[in-house]
């Protein structure tokens, strides 16, 4: 293996631990601070972290954006779209954090990966084989994992499973308009959209206190400028030399990293059903992703379509 490969895959590997941890830190958050607080901070200052990079890349790529004879998408409008699917996603995600494990959501949330192609069939794209094969799988880890004997689902991951259909919508609206405007101006947008849309729910819904933002700080900021910015920034460099095929097993490693965080910073421990739950919805995301891996050598798995968790 290349040195530069072998460097890209160990910034993914990194970048899947930043994003898993986020989980942690999202639950702790929501200890102090309400969901739509959160999330307004915290995206905020994701957003505003990308204009540096944002500045770079113009500076050294002023014609990123080829026009393709088609009509002209405003960057603002595009952003306003994604980022008003993403507060909804991120705001189901966040109040489903406040009573669930980390890992638990982690997963759920994970499922997105089976549902874009599911939803693709609606847009008219094929589905393979191994996209049915990856959802039993995953549904049979998802009923172990969050049904219990009574045949009932918690209110939280119900949340938690509703917020995945957003973020595979989410994902089919910026694989659409990546396309057509300029990816980062497109990110900084969306964040900074779903930024205003939770602190107008936040004002509306819940008390925004200093001491309470202040006990949040460290979540906060971390999963701001961590899991948006520096994980972001980390992928976008990484992609560069790593192949979809490594990149897509290492970024379905971000699961597992907030089960192991969830599990040495919470005391989460899932049980052996649940744990078992999770190597089943682990496997039908990675054999979901077969087709993609083996069919499409150029094709870029891309945070910044699915910001998850953010």
């Amino acid at each position: 293996m290349q040195q530069k490969e072998m460097r890209s895959n160990l910034l993914l590997l990194l970048t899947a631990a930043i994003w898993g941890f986020a989980f942690v830190a999202q639950r702790i958050g929501s200890k102090y601070v309400g969901s739509f607080t959160f999330n307004g901070v915290r995206f905020a200052l994701g957003g505003l972290s990308l204009v540096p990079l944002l500045i770079f890349s113009l500076r050294n790529s002023p014609a990123a954006v080829q026009q393709t004879g088609q009509r002209p998408v405003s960057s603002f409008r595009a952003g306003i779209i994604a980022g008003s699917i993403l507060f909804a996603g991120a705001s189901l995600q966040q109040i489903g954090l406040a009573h669930t494990a980390a890992g638990k959501a982690a997963f759920i949330t994970g499922l997105y990966i089976i549902l874009v192609p599911i939803l693709g069939i609606f847009l008219k794209q094929h589905s393979h084989i191994s996209v049915w094969i990856g959802a039993v799988l995953a549904t049979t880890g998802l009923y172990l994992l969050s049904v219990t004997q009574n045949f009932t689902i918690t209110l939280s991951d119900l949340l938690e499973l509703v917020g995945a259909f957003f973020w595979a919508t989410h994902i089919l609206v910026i694989d659409y308009y990546t396309k057509k405007v300029h990816a980062l101006k497109l990110c900084i947008i969306q964040f900074l959209t779903c930024s205003v849309l939770s602190m107008l729910a936040a004002f509306s819904f819940e008390t925004i206190s200093l001491s309470s933002l202040r006990l949040a700080l460290i979540p906060i900021l971390y999963g701001g400028l961590c899991s948006v910015g520096i994980a972001y920034t980390l992928q976008v460099f990484a992609q560069k030399h790593a192949k979809p095929s490594h990149a897509a097993i290492i970024m379905s490693m971000e699961s597992v990293f907030a089960s192991l965080g969830g599990y040495i910073i919470l005391q989460e421990n899932l049980g052996g059903r649940g744990y078992l739950a999770c190597i089943l919805m682990l496997a039908g995301m990675l054999i979901s992703q077969l087709p993609t891996i083996f069919t499409s050598p150029k094709s870029n798995l891309s945070r910044a379509s699915d910001e998850e968790s953010l």
